[in-house]
């Protein structure tokens, strides 16, 4: 099983539509998908029609339960089947949001994904992680669970800071691991047509020569009507510009992983 988040401090850059669109593009290929809602803002739960207000069995709960009998859960019961064949998601309620309060009573909480996602690693082919914008108890959970990071950012000065602290937690979180997972950075909702998207991808090209995905993820209206419907975009239409570039990220991103895995293989 492998396990991907998508993780920016900086909120709005495209992380729950590259999540959603990742997964659609993978269970078209018939593999069996989790998606794991870990944002406080509960977006990749309201995207499959799912209500964060009242949702009676979510993640929230598996940390609750985890925190309280100390010892590990399965997820199995929290999960729900999406409506699209080979899709399932690990839906998130808005209690969430409380939940780096109540570490210390809860006790440690790094590892309640990375021990859950365990007991259902012969479930799942491919698990995808949408993690919160800021530090804390969740995103630290996504981080440790992953095998690989994406990134998405917006080509615009203020995402290229959001962007700058996004790496520099991430040599923070895993300045004490011998082998750490790789990044990959996307730039999202890119508008060829402003000075300044193409000014800033020249910068994170510049700065990041190593880690930035070589092309883009282009503005497309066919992503915004896939929202709406609560459809991942490649399942209403392949052949539109931004399922047509995320296909592309998604061949580098099994391409990338096999390196890795050769890499943890060799050390």
């Amino acid at each position: 099983m492998k396990i991907w988040a998508v993780s920016n401090q900086k909120g709005g850059v495209g992380k729950t539509t590259t999540v959603v669109s990742l997964a659609g593009l993978l269970s078209l290929r018939g593999f069996r998908v989790l998606v794991v809602d870990l944002d406080p803002h509960c977006s990749l739960t309201s995207y499959f029609k799912l209500n964060p207000d009242d949702i009676e069995l979510s993640v929230y709960n598996l940390f609750q339960e985890t925190g309280q009998k100390k010892k590990d859960i399965s997820p199995v019961p929290y999960i729900q089947k999406t409506k699209f064949d080979g899709l399932s998601v690990l839906p998130a309620s808005i209690a969430i949001a409380t939940l780096d309060r109540q570490v210390a009573t809860l006790g440690g909480m790094g590892l309640v994904i990375t021990h859950a996602l365990k007991k259902v690693s012969g479930d799942y082919d491919y698990v995808i992680i949408d993690s919160p914008p800021m530090l804390g108890v969740l995103m630290i959970n996504a981080l440790a669970a992953c095998q690989h990071i994406v990134i998405p950012t917006l080509s615009e000065h203020l995402a290229l800071k959001g962007l700058e602290r996004m790496v520099h937690t991430l040599q923070m979180v895993f300045k004490s691991r011998k082998v750490h997972p790789d990044f990959t950075i996307v730039p999202t909702m890119f508008d060829k047509r402003t000075r300044a998207a193409k000014d800033s991808l020249v910068l994170l090209k510049q700065r990041y020569p190593k880690n930035i995905w070589n092309s883009v993820i282009p503005v497309d209206t066919k992503i915004r009507d896939a929202s709406h419907l609560g459809i991942p975009a490649p399942l209403i239409d392949q052949d539109s510009k931004s399922v047509v570039a995320y296909t592309e990220l998604l061949g580098v991103l099994l391409h990338e992983n096999v390196e890795v895995e050769r890499e943890m293989a060799l050390n």
